[in-house]
């Protein structure tokens, strides 16, 4: 049931050598390096804790099975049962999660959500879709930094920007990456009218000093302003925020967190390094052109997923074709199904409808 998660041997060998290499003395001579071997010694041994607690748990639910035939006792064999299934999905995640391989897939990473056209509507569902990724990262133990935020004129967010912090950040949201269209009965509408919105979000990951990025000043625009919204009011008297544009890109970042303009200015330029980083990621995939060209127009024709409010409930994945019908659960944080399919769908392990399927 779990062989095919990781090689065993291989990561027990693993583990033992990133150990010698965790208790050498001279390691934290090079900061990088210690701190990249330390999170990846963290991440295997979280991984095979799992694989061990998984076979122990299974090993318990079959003793429970044979228990309850050799009883004839029909209930407890259903609850063995029951436990088994729910293990085999947990194995199924646990080997997705391992093939998140990519570049910088183990990375924390930042998320930006911005509002489409449409002002007070598309400014709320801003707010409800940065308040869903929210709930996702505090269900599953990340730590979540606020960057950056702008208030809509009445109601909800222009613009936020924050950093998630956790195992495989990146790599689990990185799909995230789009517009997402809301269909509902606008509270904003006195005529209670059925109103389309848009909002985006743009995932990237934090990258190290590793990774080389080259930034030349004459490709930066460095812009000051004064902050604004829950995360900057105390500083909103000076020009503590800081807005960067890459001229020959076009990518901007902005930071507003802090009260000091200098560590401002030094946050933005970590991002605008993820960003760029990102950037050069993508021109290597095959769906790269198509992912840039949907940042052009937060509307139609380029979203991702519809959260459907009224007539119905339904959220659906334009992608993978994963729906779900309880669209309260999707937006209080529960979008696990999705992330798995599309990274199934990316990997291409089976097809995303039955990731989908297991995740329910």
């Amino acid at each position: 049931m779990f062989g095919g998660i990781f090689d065993w041997d291989n990561a027990l060998a693993h583990l033992d050598s990133l150990n010698a290499e965790a208790e050498d003395p001279a390691l934290w001579d090079d900061q990088a390096r210690a701190q990249r071997i330390l999170r990846d010694r963290t991440r295997l041994e979280k991984s095979i804790e799992e694989v061990r607690g998984l076979a122990q748990e299974l090993e318990d639910a079959v003793t429970l099975v044979e228990l309850g035939e050799a009883e004839d006792d029909g209930d407890v064999v259903a609850e063995g049962e029951s436990v088994i299934g729910a293990l085999q999905r947990r194995a199924e995640k646990l080997e997705l999660e391992s093939l998140l391989s990519g570049e910088a897939d183990s990375n924390d990473c930042y998320m930006e959500i911005n509002a489409g056209a449409g002002g007070t509507e598309s400014q709320d569902w801003a707010e409800m879709l940065t308040r869903m990724y929210l709930r996702w990262a505090e269900a599953h133990d990340y730590k979540v930094e606020w960057i950056e935020e702008s208030a809509g004129e009445e109601a909800g967010l222009k613009s936020a920007t924050f950093r998630i912090l956790g195992p495989n950040a990146y790599g689990w949201l990185k799909a995230e990456s789009g517009v997402h269209r809301l269909v509902r009965i606008s509270p904003f509408d006195s005529q209670s009218r059925r109103h389309t919105s848009f909002a985006s979000a743009w995932v990237y990951p934090v990258i190290d000093d590793a990774i080389k990025i080259e930034i030349e000043d004459k490709d930066l625009r460095v812009d000051t302003y004064r902050a604004s919204g829950a995360g900057g009011q105390h500083v909103n008297k000076t020009d503590s925020a800081v807005r960067l544009t890459h001229i020959p890109t076009g990518i901007v970042v902005q930071c507003q967190n802090d009260r000091s303009q200098h560590r401002n200015r030094a946050q933005a330029m970590a991002m605008m390094r993820a960003r760029l980083f990102e950037h050069e990621m993508q021109k290597r995939e095959e769906e790269s052109q198509a992912e840039q060209d949907n940042k052009t127009d937060i509307g139609w024709g380029h979203q991702i997923r519809s959260y459907v409010l009224h007539p119905y409930q339904m959220v659906k994945d334009l992608r993978t074709n994963v729906e779900s019908g309880n669209a309260q659960a999707v937006l209080d944080g529960d979008i696990d199904r999705y992330l798995e399919a599309s990274l199934a769908a990316r990997l291409g392990k089976g097809s995303a409808e039955g990731a989908a399927a297991d995740a329910s």
